[in-house]
């Protein structure tokens, strides 16, 4: 049996993320980053979230709104095996799905409410873009746990991690409270696909500001913070 659903979101994120480039690969490896759920209009209602705050994580259900490409393939090629092996998407947390969509478990560090915005979540944690559309929440309870689960090739490329360097004078241009953010989302590789070249210089945008940076080996040298 054939059913179409249609999903609306009921909320957006804030997070510091302006593009997809520097995103961390999945949620929870960058804890010291806040991000902010912020509800449509409609989906405001204090209600809506009564007992939520005796829950300490979230599970998120968005979507992956800034996809280039249409359609999808039934194999796809995974940034973290180099983008040169094929593994099957239902393997793979590839965005290029049947269905766009995207699970992100984050904690939350408070639920307050905003004259303009209503009540809004903040949370630790999130894997998600600036602006990325949220479809469902869902309270994360201890049974989705699994410590005993195998995972696959994602097991294989865990502990790559790189050494970084920021100029004391670099660094003190980002505000204290995001630079452990930026220091653990640089030392995960934001490099598409292992890209080797150590002349080259990579970017992304970082709250205000763009950061710059090129990597030789295992070490990541921060080159510019504009």
């Amino acid at each position: 049996m054939t059913t179409d659903l249609t999903l609306r979101p009921i909320a957006h994120i804030r997070s510091v993320f302006p593009s997809k480039f520097g995103i961390p690969r999945q949620s929870g490896l960058t804890e010291t980053l806040r991000s902010e759920i912020v509800f449509e209009e409609a989906f405001r209602s204090p209600q809506a979230l009564r007992g939520l705050s005796d829950f300490s994580h979230l599970w998120i259900i968005w979507g992956f709104s800034e996809n280039v490409e249409s359609g999808w393939s039934p194999t796809v090629r995974p940034p973290r095996l180099g983008g040169n092996q094929r593994m099957g998407v239902f393997a793979t947390r590839s965005p290029f799905r049947p269905n766009p969509l995207g699970l992100s478990s984050v904690k939350i560090e408070a639920i307050r409410t905003d004259p303009r915005s209503g009540t809004v979540i903040s949370v630790w944690g999130a894997d998600l873009m600036d602006g990325t559309p949220i479809y469902d929440i869902k309270p994360y309870i201890p049974a989705d746990c699994h410590p005993d689960a195998v995972c696959g090739f994602a097991d294989h490329t865990q502990g790559h991690r790189l050494s970084v360097t920021i100029a004391p004078q670099l660094l003190a241009r980002i505000p204290q409270t995001l630079q452990d953010g930026l220091y653990s989302i640089l030392a995960q590789d934001p490099r598409p696909s292992y890209q080797e070249d150590p002349m080259r210089i990579y970017g992304f945008g970082f709250a205000d500001f763009e950061v710059r940076f090129r990597v030789a080996g295992k070490d990541l040298e921060v080159v510019e913070i504009i």
